[in-house]
């Protein structure tokens, strides 16, 4: 699995009038597998079924984990559930999808809509066992995998989204699968499917869903680098250092600031050529251009932006339309962040530059650097690798 990564996004939609969501998702990494991802679906909604569906996701992910036999995860979950004193039951539908080093997707699934496999942009059956296990139909799936495989777990809430309103019956998987085929593109990312499906279960809800609705998918992706240089180094005598590296390292690469665009356009011994600013944000200055170079932009003020994105992007995601079609820098460097890369390498230069510091922070805390960091961590969290490399 090495020249592949597991990409995994997920949106949920709180029932309205709920503060809190009664789906919860938990996802896992151990030595056996890049990633174990439990989608727990809590009886009822708000406090009681948050409660259930943490403490259940939480529970089976720990457990598959460390390889512990499905029957004893699932009894230890039914002993374990609090019972609520109104129905006298405690209750939790859950997906559970491990994806191993051997390229193989391993499925349990207990009452929650079936897992749709998605494989060259169209469903895909898969074979699927029926267990009982301490008294639960259980269904078990192994599935050997390729690339850009795409597997899409839901909870109950997007099968019954416009049930008694834009549609009597809900929204059928049937029709689900229809809808995931027609908007499938094999460049989306497993974030931006989910976003797609949650928003298209909103709208059929009328904007306020009936249901806890939550969207998570899994994508099997070759891994991808981007590199990513910023700022020039603050001793001028490690410039030819800094690009050599720089331009080194294979993938796309991206340079961000005036000054660290002349000095990769000497170090290349090509021109720096201005782009016309055609079809951009006002707020955000025109891109450039140097031959060598994927992306030529403007500094802090482009990557300012471009952590605003990422900020959104690991919680509700709803500036996606934004950048994903927008022309200027910041959009152009989220898509290459956001959707391209898996692997980011960041070449920051610690040169001060006076126009960028703030008179109230310490001085040396350099404000390209703390945007660096943070956009680093945001893409952590997206599930992607970055490496910061300071000059």
């Amino acid at each position: 699995m090495d020249e592949y990564c597991v990409d995994t996004g997920y949106i949920s939609l709180n029932k309205s009038g709920e503060l809190l969501c009664g789906d919860h998702i938990e996802e896992t990494t151990d030595e056996f597998s890049p990633s174990t991802i439990v989608l727990a679906d809590g009886m009822g909604s708000g406090v009681k079924a948050c409660i259930l569906s943490t403490l259940t996701s939480k529970i089976l992910s720990t457990m598959i984990s460390n390889a512990m036999p499905t029957q004893e995860c699932i009894e230890t979950v039914a002993s374990t559930l609090p019972i609520c004193k109104t129905l006298g039951v405690a209750y939790s539908t859950f997906t559970v999808i491990r994806i191993t080093e051997r390229r193989t997707a391993e499925i349990i699934q207990y009452d929650n809509p079936k897992v749709i496999m998605i494989r060259e942009g169209k469903s895909c059956d898969y074979p699927v066992i029926t267990e009982t296990v301490a008294g639960k139909q259980i269904l078990k799936s192994k599935i050997e995998l390729k690339e850009n495989d795409l597997f899409v777990a839901m909870s109950d809430g997007a099968v019954h989204a416009g049930v008694g309103g834009k549609l009597n019956f809900g929204w059928s998987r049937e029709d689900i699968i229809s809808f995931l085929e027609s908007v499938y593109d094999s460049s989306f990312t497993a974030k931006t499917l989910s976003t797609i499906l949650a928003e298209q279960c909103s709208e059929l809800y009328g904007g306020e869903p009936g249901d806890d609705t939550t969207i998570c998918s899994i994508k099997i992706r070759k891994r991808r680098q981007v590199n990513l240089l910023i700022g020039p180094p603050e001793k001028p005598s490690d410039v030819d250092k800094m690009m050599s590296l720089f331009f080194s390292k294979e993938g796309k690469r991206i340079v961000c600031g005036g000054t660290t665009s002349t000095l990769a356009a000497d170090y290349l011994n090509k021109p720096l050529i201005s782009a016309l600013p055609l079809y951009v944000d006002p707020e955000i200055p025109p891109t450039a251009a140097i031959e060598g170079v994927d992306l030529v932009t403007e500094g802090v003020i482009t990557i300012s932006r471009v952590v605003e994105y990422a900020r959104d992007y690991i919680s509700e995601n709803r500036r996606y339309a934004q950048w994903s079609y927008g022309k200027d820098g910041a959009s152009l460097v989220a898509r290459m962040l956001f959707e391209e890369a898996t692997d980011i390498n960041f070449f920051v230069g610690k040169a001060m530059n006076p126009a960028h510091q703030n008179p109230k922070l310490p001085e040396g805390f350099n404000i390209k650097t703390r945007l660096i960091s943070e956009l680093s961590v945001c893409l952590e969290k997206m599930g992607k690798k970055t490496k910061v490399s300071y000059f």
